[in-house]
């Protein structure tokens, strides 16, 4: 949007930011970061054999795992990294539908930036737009130790 504000501590694209997505659970998942706009960050994750449960619909629980890891990566990207770092404190979700097969798209962005405490809302479509999953997660921002 032109002339909006980024809430982003540095320039990112997603590029820039696809290290973020490796060698942890979110490359498992095959969990990917699509866009990244002045106020909001979007990943997709598959609805595969990783993330279905038994009756092979999209578990509740890699819902989650995709709206705690993009609000985490949002809010770590709002931060000077070199001051501090954000941890989940609290995350919820209301399953709206099922998904069986294709992708989802998670959107974050913030409701709240606190200096201690920031709040996402994360909203999970499938490939037809609608929606699947809200979740809210709150972040506690806290400071780097040093190492003395």
């Amino acid at each position: 949007m032109l002339g909006k504000k980024s809430i982003w501590f540095s320039n990112h694209t997603v590029e820039s930011i696809s290290h973020l997505c490796r060698d942890n659970m979110l490359e498992h998942l095959n969990i990917k970061v699509e866009d990244i706009g002045s106020d909001y960050i979007i990943a997709s994750m598959p609805v595969d054999h990783r993330t279905v449960q038994p009756m092979r619909i999209l578990h509740g629980g890699a819902s989650v795992a995709l709206a705690e890891s993009l609000g985490s990566i949002g809010s770590y990207l709002t931060v000077d990294q070199s001051q501090f770092h954000c941890v989940g404190i609290e995350v919820n979700a209301n399953h709206l539908k099922s998904v069986t097969s294709g992708r989802v798209f998670a959107k974050a962005s913030p409701i709240r930036m606190g200096k201690k405490i920031q709040v996402w809302n994360i909203e999970i479509r499938d490939e037809k737009k609608d929606l699947v999953c809200v979740s809210r997660l709150t972040m506690a921002v806290l400071p780097v130790r040093s190492s003395s």
